[in-house]
C-alpha cells in the first residue's frame, strides 16, 4: 500500500515538473512566434486594404489586383520546401530570422508598386521571402510538445492569423485615412512603410531570444530537459510506425490528399483574407475606417474559434470532425453573402463573421493530421508540400475571383463558387480521410 502511494506520489511529481517545463517553452517560443505570424498576415494581406485607394488612384482593374495578391502564393509554392529543408540544417533561429527580415524589406517597396508589372514582382518576392515560415515553425514546434499538447499549442499561435485582422483592420483605416499626403506619398504606400519596418526589427529579435533544440534550452533546468526529452520519446513510440522516408511519402496518396484538402480550406481562407474589406464594401459599407473595424471584430470572432478548436482537439481528441465542422460552417457563411449580399449589410457581416471563423477555424486542426502520420525528414518535407501547393489555392481565388467580379460586375458569383469548394474539401474529409486514421485516434 505505502509502495503504491509512493508511485502516485512520484508521478504527481513528474507530472508537475512536465506541466511546469511545458509553460515556460510556452512562454519563451510562442509570444515571439506570434507576433511574427500576425506581422506575416498584416504584411500578406494589407493589399486588401491599399486595394480601397490603390486601384483607384493606379487604374488597376479587379483582375490586375486578384493577380497581384495571388502571385504571393507563387513565391510560396517555388521556395517553400527549400526553405523547409534549410531549416533542418541551420536551425529554426536563423531561419525564422531570415525570413522575417526579407519579408519585411519587400513589404516597405510595395510602396513603389505603381505599375502592374512592379505589382506583381514584389508580391512574388513578398511569398518568396515569406515561404517556409507557416511549415517551420509547424515542425519546429513538434520538436517542442507532445502530440497532446500540439492542438492547443498550434490553435493559439494559428489565432494570430484571425489577431492580424483584429489589430490590421483598424490600423489600416488610420494609417490610409490620417497619412494620405504625408510626403507627398498616398495613404496607401505608407500603410506598407509602416506595417514593414516592424517586422525587420522583431526578425532581428528572434535571431538572438529563439532556440534551435531542446538540449540547447539552459533556460531549462536539467531535470526540466530530461523530463520534456523523455516526454516526447514517450509521444514518438506511441504514435507507433510512421513513413520517415521522403522518397516513400512522395508515393503516399494520402499526402496528396491532404494536400487537395488544404488546397481547399486555402481557397476559402484567401477568399475571406484578400476579399474581406472588398466585400463589406460592397455590401454598402463606404467608410475605409468603418471597414477596418468590422473586418477587425469578425477577425475576432474567428480568433476565439481557432483557440476554441484547439482547445477542444486537445480534449476530445478528435480534430478531424472539428476540421469537417469548420469547413462546413464557412461553406455556409460564403454562401450566405453571396445570398444577402445587395439586400442586408448587417446580414453580411454575420455571414462573413462565419466564414473567417470556419476557414480559419479549420486551420490549426487541420495540421494536426498529418503529424499522425509521417515523421522526420518525411514530416519536414510533407508538411512542406502540403503547405504549399496547398497554397495554390491563395493564388487561384483572388484571381478567379478577380476576373469574375469583372467579367459579371458581382462578386457573388465567386463566393458561392468557392463556397462549394469548402463544403466539397469537408466531404473528402468524411469519405476518405477518416479511412486513414482507422485504428487511431482522430
Amino acid at each position: 500500500m505505502a509502495e503504491t502511494s509512493l508511485v502516485g506520489v512520484a508521478a504527481r511529481s513528474r507530472d508537475a515538473l512536465l506541466d511546469g517545463a511545458y509553460r515556460r517553452i510556452f512562454w519563451r517560443l510562442i509570444p515571439l512566434i506570434m507576433v511574427l505570424w500576425v506581422l506575416a498576415w498584416v504584411d500578406r494581406v494589407n493589399v486588401s486594404f491599399a486595394k480601397l485607394q490603390m486601384a483607384d488612384e493606379l487604374r488597376f482593374s479587379e483582375a490586375i489586383y486578384g493577380l497581384g495578391a495571388g502571385i504571393f502564393y507563387i513565391g510560396y509554392l517555388l521556395f517553400e520546401v527549400p526553405s523547409n529543408l534549410l531549416l533542418q540544417k541551420i536551425g529554426a533561429r536563423k531561419t525564422i530570422a531570415r525570413i522575417a527580415i526579407g519579408w519585411g524589406a519587400v513589404c516597405i517597396a510595395m510602396a513603389s508598386a505603381t505599375t502592374p508589372a512592379t505589382f506583381y514582382v514584389l508580391r512574388f518576392l513578398l511569398g518568396a521571402f515569406e515561404a517556409g515560415f507557416f511549415p517551420g515553425v509547424i515542425l519546429y514546434l513538434t520538436t517542442w510538445f507532445p502530440t497532446e499538447r500540439r492542438a492547443k499549442v498550434f490553435g493559439i499561435f494559428m489565432s494570430s492569423v484571425a489577431l492580424s485582422g483584429v489589430i490590421g483592420g483598424p490600423l489600416a483605416g488610420l494609417i490610409m485615412t490620417s497619412m494620405q499626403g504625408w510626403g507627398g506619398l498616398s495613404g496607401w504606400q505608407w500603410l506598407f512603410i509602416v506595417e514593414g519596418a516592424p517586422t525587420i526589427l522583431i526578425g532581428l529579435v528572434a535571431l538572438l531570444w529563439l532556440t534551435d533544440r531542446l538540449e540547447q534550452a539552459h533556460w531549462l533546468t536539467n531535470d526540466e530537459r530530461f523530463a520534456v526529452r523523455s516526454d516526447l520519446d514517450r509521444d514518438a513510440r506511441m504514435l507507433g510506425q510512421r513513413e520517415h522516408a521522403l522518397s516513400t511519402a512522395l508515393r503516399d496518396p494520402r499526402l496528396w490528399i491532404f494536400t487537395l484538402v488544404y488546397f481547399c480550406v486555402i481557397v476559402a481562407n484567401a477568399t475571406v483574407a484578400f476579399w474581406g474589406p472588398t466585400i463589406m464594401r460592397e455590401a454598402g459599407f463606404a467608410n475605409v475606417a468603418t471597414i477596418g473595424w468590422l473586418v477587425s471584430g469578425a477577425s475576432l470572432i474567428g480568433s476565439a474559434v481557432m483557440i476554441g478548436n484547439g482547445l477542444m482537439a486537445d480534449r476530445t481528441g478528435r480534430p478531424l470532425w472539428q476540421c469537417i465542422g469548420s469547413l462546413a460552417a464557412g461553406a455556409l457563411g460564403l454562401a450566405g453573402i453571396a445570398a444577402v449580399l445587395h439586400s442586408s449589410p448587417q446580414l453580411v457581416f454575420v455571414m462573413f463573421a462565419l466564414a473567417l471563423a470556419g476557414a480559419y477555424g479549420a486551420i490549426p486542426v487541420f495540421w494536426q493530421l498529418p503529424s499522425k502520420l509521417f515523421a522526420g525528414t518525411a514530416a519536414a518535407a510533407g508538411i512542406a508540400i502540403i503547405n504549399s501547393f496547398g497554397n495554390l489555392g491563395g493564388f487561384l481565388a483572388p484571381y478567379g475571383l478577380g476576373l469574375l467580379k469583372d467579367a459579371t460586375g458581382n462578386i457573388a458569383p465567386g463566393l458561392m463558387a468557392v463556397s462549394i469548394v469548402e463544403a466539397f474539401a469537408a466531404l473528402v474529409l468524411i469519405l476518405i480521410v477518416r479511412r486513414f486514421f482507422a485504428g487511431r485516434s482522430a
